[in-house]
């Protein structure tokens, strides 16, 4: 609801929609609230990996997946009522965010998925807390715990079985590295976000920002490579593309309310889902199987994010 509607008279609340409102905050709603945010983020992997099936380069791709974002976060921002923010600071966020928490860790993924499976992929994307976690006590931003320092052992082990060879040798050590690239830029991003906040501005108005500064920072870029991506006629990888822009935009949307509501520790959580929905996505799209050592990966790794999440409950996302 925008600021504008909320603020306007409006006579007292019927017993429906006083309902309503209970219902949206009872535990069983967010609970299936963070359940759809995990399934549907856990799609964007396997989606991407279809983008890219008709050799579609990274910033070609990027471009179009910074502008879908923008136009379904500009129109949340619509409703909302509250639009960019054009402060010295705000614009120094949109950039720094832009290059270290879309372009390159994005360009990597795209590269990296046309050799890996999009399972394996979004395993992968499961070590940002372990890599995050190292940064954050070099910074003075977090607190040493031994449950913790187990956590980002798991977090390895899980690495090191994915990389080995009982993996079925559907994984390439080299590009392995390469998809490694994007977590740990998102690691720096959550340090740098953590560190000096987001000029003040809310995560959907500074994700819009970022969406529409990283957009026009990627035109010339996809230009200037030769990577430039023409979506029409639109075919299976173009709407693939499409569909995991609008879900990521809107379930990050749907995200930030959640943390709202429950609470940044409970919308963490969602963290599990991804990962595990991802790789079941992975299946029913694209028809990947996997080695029982790489289940076993999984299961490790989703262990060792249980013990690295922070349970500070202000901690924010």
């Amino acid at each position: 609801m925008s600021e504008s509607v909320a603020a306007a008279p409006s006579p007292a609340p019927s017993p429906t929609l006083g309902e309503a409102r209970d219902w949206t905050g009872s535990r069983w709603f967010l609970v299936a609230v963070l359940v759809t945010l995990g399934v549907g983020w856990g799609s964007t992997q396997s989606l991407g990996k279809m983008a890219t099936a008709t050799g579609h380069q990274p910033f070609g791709l990027i471009f179009w997946q910074l502008l879908v974002g923008a136009l379904v976060l500009g129109a949340v921002s619509l409703v909302r009522g509250r639009g960019m923010v054009f402060t010295r600071p705000a614009l120094v966020f949109y950039v720094v965010i832009a290059v270290i928490g879309t372009l390159i860790p994005n360009a990597t993924f795209y590269a990296s998925v046309v050799h890996l499976p999009a399972g394996i992929m979004s395993i992968l994307i499961s070590t940002v807390p372990f890599l995050a976690f190292p940064m954050a006590l070099a910074l003075g931003l977090d607190r040493f715990s031994v449950g913790r320092l187990a956590g980002l052992a798991l977090g390895l082990v899980g690495v090191a079985l994915i990389a080995s060879p009982g993996a079925g040798g559907a994984v390439s050590l080299g590009w392995l590295m390469v998809a490694m690239v994007g977590p740990l830029f998102y690691a720096i991003e959550a340090n740098y976000v953590a560190r000096g906040g987001t000029a003040g501005m809310d995560a959907v108005q500074a994700m819009f920002g970022v969406s529409v500064v990283g957009t026009v920072m990627a035109a010339p870029i996809a230009y200037g490579t030769g990577q430039w991506v023409d979506p029409f006629p639109m075919g299976r990888a173009e709407w693939a593309l499409v569909a995991s822009s609008a879900v990521h935009a809107l379930v990050y949307a749907s995200y930030v309310w959640l943390a709202s509501k429950a609470g940044s520790v409970f919308a963490s959580q969602t963290a599990y889902l991804v990962t595990g929905s991802g790789v079941l996505w992975a299946m029913v799209l694209l028809g990947e199987r996997f080695q029982p050592i790489v289940w076993l990966a999984l299961v490790v790794m989703l262990a060792g994010v249980a013990l690295v999440q922070p349970r500070d409950k202000a901690q924010t996302a």
